[in-house]
């Protein structure tokens, strides 16, 4: 494949909608809570929608690899070997945050396993049955510590914060309206959510996010949410942004 060219900053004319600069697709897939099954039909689905392709394709991860479905090892593994059939860029999410919080700070565990921390320790083999009760933070902390192999931990690290490309910029969970998008603050763009999806406002570019669950992806004037809910639904989904066109590919929900 071609390589890419670095992200562009072009003017919105009035009346001009959003677009990408010529010859490159972008997919922007929303949180997948460590459901690898429906990582792996979306990959397939992207494979075969690589026939109509340009030169330069890229997959954005918008984040939330990790938590609450059941194979967030199997997630990080699958990402950390950009084991895709397109390049990648990976956005981190605010469980990816609390996952390197947690390294940190065992105390972490107290309310991050109430938000799908123990789904994720199972993952990789750590026993929560105390963590369930609220006790031995510090031994699954070890244990996890123990059994993550590095280059997950060095995936998590290496995730970005934001994306930017064409008339449009990635993040997880939103940005802060008011504040330019080059100044916004790690906070809001990993946990915002009612000050973000309330704005009707507009900023310098659209906004491709998750975060937040929805039923359907939604095209609004100032983003794009594709966070379906994929750890309960099953439907996970990508957004594919080609010049001015805006489409979707989507898993089945299962019957």
């Amino acid at each position: 494949m071609a390589l890419l060219r670095p992200a562009q900053l072009i003017a919105k004319e009035e009346g001009r909608p959003a677009s990408l600069p010529p010859g490159l697709r972008i997919y922007a897939i929303g949180d997948i809570h460590g459901r690898l099954d429906l990582l792996d039909d979306l990959s397939q689905q992207i494979r075969t929608d690589l026939g109509s392709a340009p030169a330069d394709v890229l997959t954005i991860f918008l984040g939330d690899y990790v938590d609450r479905g059941p194979e967030s090892a199997g997630v990080l593994e699958r990402l950390s070997r950009a084991d895709f059939p397109t390049p990648i860029q990976t956005v981190r999410g605010n469980h990816e945050e609390v996952v390197m919080q947690f390294f940190e700070d065992e105390t972490v565990l107290a309310s991050w396993r109430r938000f799908g921390g123990l789904e994720m320790l199972h993952s990789y083999g750590v026993d929560v049955t105390e963590a369930r009760r609220g006790l031995g933070y510090d031994r699954a902390q070890n244990s996890l510590a123990a059994r993550m192999p590095p280059e997950h931990r060095m995936f998590l690290e290496q995730t970005g914060l934001t994306a930017s490309y064409g008339d449009y910029f990635f993040c997880h969970a939103g940005v802060r309206p008011g504040v330019p998008l080059e100044r916004q603050a790690p906070k809001d763009l990993l946990w915002i959510r009612e000050d973000f999806l309330q704005f009707k406002g507009s900023w310098s570019k659209i906004i491709v996010h998750g975060h937040t669950p929805v039923p359907a992806p939604e095209i609004l004037p100032n983003r794009i949410n594709v966070d379906t809910g994929a750890f309960a639904t099953s439907i996970l989904t990508a957004l594919v942004l080609e010049g001015a066109e805006r489409r979707f590919l989507m898993t089945a929900k299962s019957a």
